[in-house]
């Protein structure tokens, strides 16, 4: 099976930083334009949006609360790329999906509205052999 027999195409993907700031000045250089800050109490994040008109959309994440689900990331570094998002018009039939495909799906947490995507629901999986994603229902 491939990707996209999923439901899914790719929508962004998630950098984790300790220094949001430090990582804008790199984001900005490369041409990007981003969105003020904004805490998303659902996640328990500090998230900023960063859009090109030529690149992928990157998602900036921070630490907002302590503990932070971004603690187990950012113990030994100071920023990663920690996650790849992908859009789906279900996210239940999409991880299904997946699971037909014979890959392990752990949920990390469970749909729930993002404050960052205009209350679009998102969740969060870990892919047995691929890593952490987050999965936004588009309608």
């Amino acid at each position: 099976m491939t990707l996209i027999n999923y439901g899914l195409r790719f929508h962004h993907f998630g950098l984790a930083v300790r220094n949001p700031t430090a990582a804008m000045k790199v984001i900005r250089g490369l041409g990007y334009e981003c969105s003020k800050e904004i805490y998303d109490p659902l996640q328990r994040v500090q998230l900023i949006w960063c859009s090109s008109s030529e690149m992928p959309a990157i998602e900036l994440v921070s630490s907002a609360e302590m503990p932070s689900p971004l603690d187990p990331y950012l113990t030994e570094v100071s920023e990663l790329i920690y996650h790849l998002c992908y859009s789906s018009s279900d996210i239940k039939k999409s991880v299904e999906a997946i699971k037909t495909d014979n890959v392990r799906v752990l949920p990390v947490a469970e749909p729930k509205p993002a404050i960052l995507f205009n209350g679009a629901l998102v969740g969060f999986y870990y892919l047995k052999g691929f890593g952490l994603v987050e999965i936004i229902e588009t309608v």
